[in-house]
């Protein structure tokens, strides 16, 4: 491990089971085992009350509330339903001469509670329903928010990893509802549990065996059902590269920038054929779960089912041998079925409150992601601006987590202010790799970095970045107005019209931006408004170069900067840098080696290694490397020109 403090990834499903204890060696661990286990699980459940208490803490109460009501009023519905039918059985068996009047008195109490529990329960099921559906898109806000907020902490070099996107995916994916129906099925289980222990109460005055029968033989399905919830948990959590192939598949056929090729080469098909290709080993895994649970669903239930008939039958004799009321048969009988139900209920709802509960170990693990690139100091070292800086690389060596092949090696370098440094080399050499590690958005494997004498991990990294105004070659293309494209060089200045004038006129873009429907208040790429423009690859690059010049940077890094302008265009934009360059540090990496002339030392890379450094005359002097690249370069120029030239004395 290098100075970065970056090593090889460990696989996502050795860092999620971290998060679990180890399985007991030997009888004496099961105790500890089932307590750390237990202890796992009601953390879990309490990070997601936290959620979302974090939320909307009215909300939670509102739904605490809610589960309360719901658990009384199965019971006194039930109570209420026996009370009427014993009114009614009293009159019938009474005298059937009383007034009409005498009979409504009798019955009007009983039918008024009736409708006081239907109306009850109606708007506590309504209100109920309202608070879930607005805490669930409170809290699924919050946790989009929280994955977007550690993203932005998170190091450049882990979204190289392959196991970080199975953690990014797998925390996006329990973004959505999976938290609140987690709050959801632990209220209702909480509804259930209160409903249950009273109609438990009520059936053992008939019976104390009754109650304890009917939780007897749900033991048998509550122990498969939590079986195959971990066995579901864990296909799902060792699929994720499947789901996440069938994904890109999908979105390939849909990707507005791909679709062109896709339709040209006739890609369509292959596409479609890996994706059923990954989905049918995928989907043989998933039905096989589906079909063993189901099986022995079915058999439980069978045998509940046997056992509830029983019941039911010694409940009608008990009541008819004890000469009893219809009303009380009703009451018993509802209990019955109530807690029969209940406790099926019971044993979906902590099944799912257990299941969700390993699935937010996603959210956790990703949210436990370290920061590595930040300062190695407490308090960081205080960065100067507006003044010329020093970088120097000493023996500055990277290779990228995960890997053994170093893709930088031994670099060691000084770039003095005012410089104007040429990075060439053929791709793969390492010029923008480099670049990040200038920048600090990779740490090096081993040597060190120094920016004024310091060692560069000793600066604030927030602060380190506003001092480069940079444009890689994969430059960013926002679907926002084109004004405030051009103000992202600069986010803490905000639009400053004049300015943003100014960095266009700077790019070049300031002409065809006068041509658009809206000029500076145009909104580019489809995504969003009806107007929206589409502009060329040529138009975006004179955009992200007038970002360049909006921002207040002290060293200026262009990364292929004109790579998708003509050569008219690419002097313009170098003339333009000539004069914002003035005082400051400029580094370009460019494969077009005419704009290397201008340069106080040229590096050259090839294959991680910097093979050459100079001034374009010393390296022309050289006759190595960079004179072979450059003079191949210059004559395929000059055929061309001659072509074009005879081209046109024939004709």
């Amino acid at each position: 491990m290098g100075p970065g403090g970056m090593g090889g990834g460990r696989p996502p499903w050795e860092i999620r089971d971290s998060l679990k204890p180890p399985k007991p060696k030997n009888l004496r661990d099961v105790p500890r085992y089932l307590s750390q286990l237990i202890g796992g699980f009601f953390s879990r459940l309490f990070y997601i009350f936290r959620l979302a208490w974090e939320a909307k803490p009215a909300l939670l109460i509102l739904m605490v509330l809610m589960a309360l009501l719901n658990g009384a009023l199965p019971v006194v519905g039930a109570y209420i339903s026996a009370y009427l039918l014993n009114v009614l059985e009293s009159l019938f068996r009474g005298d059937r001469t009383l007034e009409a009047m005498e009979l409504a008195r009798m019955i009007v109490l009983p039918l008024v509670l009736q409708f006081g529990f239907f109306f009850a329960s109606r708007l506590v099921g309504s209100v109920s329903g309202m608070v879930t559906t607005l805490a669930g898109e409170r809290v699924s806000n919050h946790v989009k928010v929280k994955i977007m907020t550690k993203a932005r902490e998170i190091d450049l070099a882990r979204f190289d990893m392959p196991d970080f996107y199975a953690k990014l995916e797998n925390a996006n994916r329990e973004a959505g509802m999976r938290p609140i129906h987690i709050l959801s099925a632990t209220f209702t289980l909480a509804s259930n549990l209160i409903s249950m222990v009273s109609f438990v109460a009520v059936l053992a005055a008939i019976s104390p065996f009754a109650p304890l029968v009917v939780l007897v033989v749900s033991i048998p399905s509550a122990i498969i059902t939590f079986i195959y919830r971990n066995k579901n948990f864990r296909y799902m959590r060792f699929r994720s590269k499947e789901r996440r192939q069938m994904n890109y598949y999908s979105e390939v056929q849909v990707d507005k920038d791909l679709v062109k090729e896709v339709k040209l080469f006739g890609l369509s098909d292959t596409f479609v054929e890996r994706y059923n290709n990954v989905f049918t080993r995928y989907f043989k895994g998933i039905r096989k779960l589906v079909l063993e649970e189901g099986t022995w669903s079915i058999i439980t239930s069978l045998v509940a089912a046997l056992v509830n008939g029983l019941l039911f039958f010694y409940i009608a004799y008990t009541v008819y041998r004890g000469e009893g009321r219809i009303g009380d048969y009703s009451l018993y009988s509802g209990a019955l079925t109530s807690i029969s139900t209940m406790v099926g209920a019971l044993v979906t709802h902590i099944s799912s409150v257990y299941e969700g509960s390993l699935f937010i170990d996603n959210l956790l693990v990703f949210m436990k992601e370290k920061t590595g690139i930040k300062s190695l100091l407490p308090a960081p070292a205080p960065l100067k601006r507006h003044i010329g800086h020093t970088l120097e690389l000493r023996d500055v060596s990277f290779r990228y987590p995960g890997t053994d092949r170093d893709v930088l090696r031994h670099i060691s370098v000084t770039i003095r202010p005012g410089d104007t440094v040429v990075m060439v080399g053929l791709n793969g050499a390492g010029k923008t790799t480099l670049i990040k590690l200038l920048t600090r958005l990779y740490d090096p494997t081993e040597g060190v970095i120094l920016l004024d004498g310091r060692d560069i991990r000793e600066y604030d990294v927030g602060e380190l970045y506003k001092m480069y105004g940079i444009i890689f070659q994969d430059f960013g293309k926002y679907a926002v107005n084109v004004k405030e494209n051009i103000a992202f060089g600069d986010i803490d200045k905000g639009v400053v019209e004049q300015e943003v004038k100014a960095a266009a006129e700077a790019s070049n873009a300031a002409d065809y931006i006068q041509c658009l429907p809206r000029q500076y208040d145009t909104p580019l790429m489809r995504y969003f408004e009806d107007d929206g423009m589409e502009l060329s690859i040529g138009q975006w690059q004179k955009l992200a170069i007038a970002r360049a010049f909006y921002s207040d940077s002290d060293i200026l890094i262009l990364d292929e900067p004109t790579a998708s302008l003509d050569a008219i265009a690419e002097q313009e934009v170098f003339s333009q840098f000539d004069r914002l360059r003035k005082d400051k540090t400029t580094i370009f990496v460019s494969h077009r080696l005419s704009s290397a002339t201008v340069a106080t030392k040229i590096l050259v890379l090839s294959q991680g290694e910097l093979i050459e450094t100079g001034t374009h005359e010393e390296l022309m002097a050289q006759r190595g490397e960079y004179y072979r690249l450059f003079s191949t370069q210059a004559k395929r120029y000059i055929s061309s020109a001659d072509e074009v030239v005879n081209g046109e004395v024939t004709a």
